[in-house]
């Protein structure tokens, strides 16, 4: 943290403010803190936080978490990009306690990421930990790296999906997929 904290200090003066200055005394100590907690899921173990809550169940229809909100970092810029995850799957004879698919989410969301990575990351999870019959994700996020500078585009959500198993290979079980989601804007 100590080391966060000097180095944004010295930023600070490099931009041409005053680190010493009131408004900016205790920004570098808080910087360091966000950071710490934006970028948690690198020391997040998803074994530890799944904690045994798989279930052996006969239910064999889709089981959809949608809206999951979550923020990120871009790990081009570090800035943020922030929307919702759609999460479902198709049980084969397991499943999994339904607050862990938001935490899940959360653990990749809380790294440095590409929205690509991250929705790969939360499928390709779910399908090994469960071993379902499919597993699919939609993220809807804005990007404020996008929005804010570069392009300067606002409010252009951007989307990415993930299809695995019978969400890949069967039309229909995709397409109920998609309606249950019906993507709004972020």
């Amino acid at each position: 943290m100590s080391r966060i904290e000097s180095h944004f200090r010295d930023i600070l003066g490099d931009l041409g403010e005053d680190p010493k200055r009131e408004g900016l005394k205790l920004t570098p100590r808080r910087v360091a803190k966000s950071l710490q907690e934006l970028t948690s899921g690198y020391r997040a173990d998803i074994d530890t936080m799944i904690n045994n809550a798989l279930f052996t169940e006969s239910y064999n229809e889709m089981v959809l978490v949608r809206d999951i909100t979550f923020y990120s970092l871009c790990e081009h810029h570090m800035l943020p990009f922030f929307g919702r995850a759609h999460v479902a799957y198709l049980p084969k004879n397991k499943i999994i306690g339904l607050s862990k698919i938001p935490k899940l989410v959360d653990i990749f969301a809380k790294r440095l990421q590409v929205q690509e990575r991250l929705t790969l990351q939360i499928a390709s999870t779910l399908q090994d930990k469960l071993k379902p019959r499919g597993v699919a994700v939609v993220i809807e996020a804005r990007h404020l790296c996008m929005e804010m500078r570069g392009a300067e585009s606002q409010l252009s959500p951007t989307t990415t999906s993930c299809m695995l198993g019978l969400f890949k290979s069967d039309a229909r079980t995709r397409k109920e997929f998609l309606e249950l989601v019906k993507c709004r804007p972020v």
